[in-house]
């Protein structure tokens, strides 16, 4: 443990929000923002892993409440149509990930892995 890993909620959501973007910018897919997080969990001292969870948590189920929020006002948007997506210009990968799990699935996930 050589690295100290800050659990501050600044220090969580800057992180949980710098993985949001590398998969929107297409830097990263799934499987390298979960390896991400696996790594900065294991770099936390299991002293600081109650309220790094709490904050991780927190920030989570806020991102994806967000998300819902910015789905559901879409539809009510005059000028917006919901299409069909075209898989010439976004690739199947990228659906994939546009599915929102329930908070509830991702508490569940997360007391699994630790």
């Amino acid at each position: 443990m050589g690295q100290e890993i800050s659990v501050s909620y600044q220090a969580v959501k800057s992180k949980v929000y710098r993985l949001i973007d590398s998969l929107v910018e297409d830097s990263k897919n799934q499987d390298d923002v979960q390896e991400s997080v696996r790594r900065w969990w294991k770099h936390i001292h299991p002293a600081d892993r109650p309220i790094a969870r709490k904050h991780l948590l927190s920030v989570l189920s806020k991102s994806t409440a967000t998300l819902e929020a910015i789905s559901g006002g879409l539809t009510d948007l005059q000028d917006f149509e919901i299409r069909p997506v075209h898989t010439e210009t976004i690739r199947a990968e990228n659906v994939v990930r546009m599915h929102s799990i329930s908070n509830e699935t991702v508490v569940q996930r997360l007391k699994a892995s630790m």
